[in-house]
């Protein structure tokens, strides 16, 4: 109980948004579910906290509004798809932001952007003038430009990890990474109608790392795996 009376203490919040919590299963946009997590979203800042959003899904967005029947296979195809998506991804969140009179920044970072001193301090600068204005910083990897965070091979690797990044770059409170699974279990609760929910981790073992395993949506790159790794930076 101590543990979350200290959470909802936190003044600075990340929250990360993955692809199958954008979308339905079967690639549509779920409207529905946005706009909950922006009223959500926004009445946390009315209560006196700062949000930051990392928000995957412009690849799966992008597949959505192109009409593509599967996720794309080529770097070409995906990172055209993240194009289209992105724009449609901030048209979304802009407009539904805006309904509860908040304007939204948008954030595109690649793995050059922390790893050079200089231009992670603009980062930086970049996100304290937006909280410092109210305005909601958005973060994406620059998946139109950046092959690894499509490929599954870099610093980044998925926007589980970038989150955490960001949370190290601006000394967040808090980081919060939403799923379409309610919870961390020992074993894939999909497959496994056996599956134990495990309410807290308090150290991340090898035995913890075991119960994770594999890739997240058909559309996205996560997974619990890769939250597993985003809690341990």
């Amino acid at each position: 109980m101590k543990y979350r009376e200290s959470i909802k203490k936190s003044k600075r919040i990340i929250i990360k948004i993955g692809t199958s919590t954008l979308t339905y299963s079967n690639g549509n946009i779920n409207l529905g579910r946005i706009e909950k997590i922006a009223m959500s979203i926004s009445d946390l800042i009315n209560s006196g906290k700062e949000v930051i959003l990392v928000t995957s899904g412009a690849i799966g967005v992008g597949v959505s509004k192109m009409h593509l029947k599967k996720k794309p296979k080529t770097i070409k195809e995906k990172q055209a798809a993240a194009s289209v998506g992105q724009v449609a991804l901030m048209n979304i969140y802009s407009k539904l932001f805006g309904e509860y009179g908040y304007s939204v920044g948008q954030i595109l970072l690649t793995r050059d952007n922390i790893e050079s001193e200089r231009s992670r301090n603009n980062v930086v600068n970049t996100f304290e003038t937006l909280l410092e204005s109210r305005i909601i910083p958005i973060v994406n990897e620059n998946d139109s430009v950046s092959i690894d965070e499509i490929e599954n091979v870099s610093r980044f690797g998925d926007n589980d990890n970038l989150a955490a990044i960001v949370s190290t770059l601006v000394n967040a409170d808090l980081l919060i990474i939403l799923s379409d699974i309610d919870g961390f279990y020992d074993s894939n609760p999909r497959t496994n109608k056996n599956a134990k929910f495990i309410k807290e981790v308090k150290s991340i073992t090898d035995e913890v790392q075991s119960f994770a395993e594999g890739a997240g949506s058909k559309l996205g790159t996560g997974g619990m795996e890769t939250k597993i790794h985003a809690a341990k930076r």
